[in-house]
């Protein structure tokens, strides 16, 4: 396995305790992708009744779909940070600000 270094924004907090990849919530994923192209969503939420075992690993945003938002450059996101949370019945980025 080849290892990538790069800088990206960290999931600082995720507080959708029902996500596979939440450990005491903090997102454990190695990267996650935001959005569909218009809403926030957190498209690498997925419920399951095993837990991710990287609990030392903070994830990043590996990509955002949301050409809306305003931390988005080229795909990528710019902000420093993340938050993840429920609104309503869906997993959003809680970080999103439109342009």
């Amino acid at each position: 396995m080849q290892t990538i270094t790069i800088e990206m924004p960290v999931v600082s907090q995720c507080l959708v305790t029902e996500c596979a990849y939440n450990v005491h919530d903090r997102c454990c994923a190695r990267a996650i992708t935001i959005g569909d192209g218009v809403h926030p969503g957190c498209d690498t939420f997925f419920e399951a009744s095993t837990r991710s075992r990287m609990h030392a690993m903070a994830a990043g945003v590996g990509a955002c779909k949301v050409t809306g938002c305003r931390y988005n450059d080229d795909l990528e996101c710019q902000a420093d940070s993340i938050q993840v949370q429920w609104r309503g019945k869906t997993v959003d980025c809680m970080t999103f600000s439109a342009r």
